[in-house]
Parts: structure tokens; C-alpha cells; sequence
């Protein structure tokens, strides 16, 4: 198949292309999916996830920017509420993540949640693959921020980063509902906050529990 062979060629516009179809439930992408499966499993995927406004984009621009210097090539998918008036992405992670928009090893894509639970949209796992066959060395995805939801993530990442940030009032609460249990790394964004003590001390106590 000709897309399968761009696609392992690391074309973009194929590959942005197929994801498109897999949001829009083309079954002729579900079969180009099975095709190119076998050429998955290398890359590292880190999933980040958080409470809205607790700075998981800068994360990840700084994770794009480490994995770079190390040349790494890296898949960027940055999952946004859905748009009311077109059904699609919002965008603003891409938007944020600009000044890595001319580099080409890197690959940004947005996918819209589309009412999916779990903060993540429906096409990730498949969008996964695609970036995988690409031969992305690091996928990172961002989750949409939905707080208790977010636990869906891991079954698609090999490692979690949950983003705290001390002040926003639902951290703890937010990990009580489930993404404690998640989490392979937590960070406190935004630590210089008055609060940002209290919030690690607190996040000690819940480990120390739970171990």
C-alpha cells in the first residue's frame, strides 16, 4: 500500500492524512492501521496529564526540547476539548507548542476529545501507532485536563507524569479519584506558589500510604 510506505517513511502529510480518517471512522483507514501495526513497539510513549491550567504543555515543550538535544525524534499528540461550531481540536496546544512547528523531526497533532470520556479522544491509540511507524523515538501525549477522568491514559503510555500545581484547590482530590494509582512521576508545576510545601508533604503522605 502507498500510504503505508510514505507513512514508514516518516511523511507527514500521510500520517496527519490517516489520523484524519481514524477520527473521521473511515474503515479504510482501520485496515491501513492493521498493515503498518508490525512496525510499531520502539518508541517510548510518556502520557501527561493533569488538572486543567497546570501547565502540562509547558511540560511537554520542555520534554520536545530535552528529547531534541539528545536527538531524539518525537510525535506530539495534544488531545483538546472539541470544538462546539466544527467538531475538531481547538488547537491551543499546537499553538503553544510553535516554535518547534519548523523542526522536522518533530510532529505535532492535535486530536479533539469528540465527547470522549477518559480525557483522551478515541483516535490516540490509533494516532499512537501511526507516529510509532513513523518512527518517532518519543510520543508524548497530552491529555485534555479533566481532572478525575484522566486515567484512561494509561493504557496507551509507558510512563505517566501527573502535573500538580499548588493553590488550584483539587490536587489531592483529584488523586484520591484515581490518578494516584496511575502515576509514574508526579510533578509540582509552578513550585515558587505559596503552597507548593504543603502540596509535596501532602503527596509524600498519600506514597508513604500507598506503598
Amino acid at each position: 500500500m502507498e500510504i503505508e510506505k510514505k507513512i514508514k517513511a516518516g511523511d507527514v502529510r500521510a500520517a496527519s492524512r490517516l489520523i484524519r480518517n481514524i477520527e473521521d471512522n473511515i474503515p479504510e483507514a482501520k485496515a491501513t492501521i492493521k498493515h503498518i501495526f508490525h512496525s510499531t513497539g520502539n518508541a517510548q510513549v510518556v502520557g501527561i496529564t493533569g488538572s486543567p491550567g497546570a501547565g502540562k504543555s509547558t511540560i511537554v515543550d520542555g520534554l520536545i526540547e530535552a528529547s531534541r538535544k539528545r536527538d531524539k525524534t518525537v510525535g506530539v499528540l495534544a488531545v483538546d476539548p472539541t470544538s462546539p461550531f466544527t467538531g475538531g481540536a481547538t488547537l491551543g496546544d499546537r499553538i503553544r507548542m510553535q516554535r518547534h512547528a519548523e523542526d522536522p523531526g518533530v510532529f505535532i497533532r492535535s486530536l479533539a476529545t469528540r465527547g470522549s470520556l477518559g480525557g483522551l479522544s478515541k483516535a490516540v491509540g490509533d494516532a499512537i501507532h501511526i507516529m510509532d511507524a513513523m518512527g518517532k523515538d518519543v510520543i508524548l501525549v497530552e491529555t485534555v485536563g479533566t481532572g478525575q477522568q484522566e486515567v484512561e491514559i494509561i493504557n496507551h503510555a509507558h510512563t505517566v507524569i501527573v502535573v500538580l500545581v499548588p493553590g488550584m484547590g483539587d490536587e489531592i482530590q483529584a488523586l484520591k479519584a484515581g490518578i494516584m494509582e496511575i502515576a509514574d512521576i508526579f510533578v509540582i508545576n509552578k513550585a515558587d506558589r505559596e503552597g507548593a510545601g504543603k502540596l509535596q508533604r501532602e503527596l509524600m503522605i498519600m506514597l508513604d500510604m500507598s506503598s
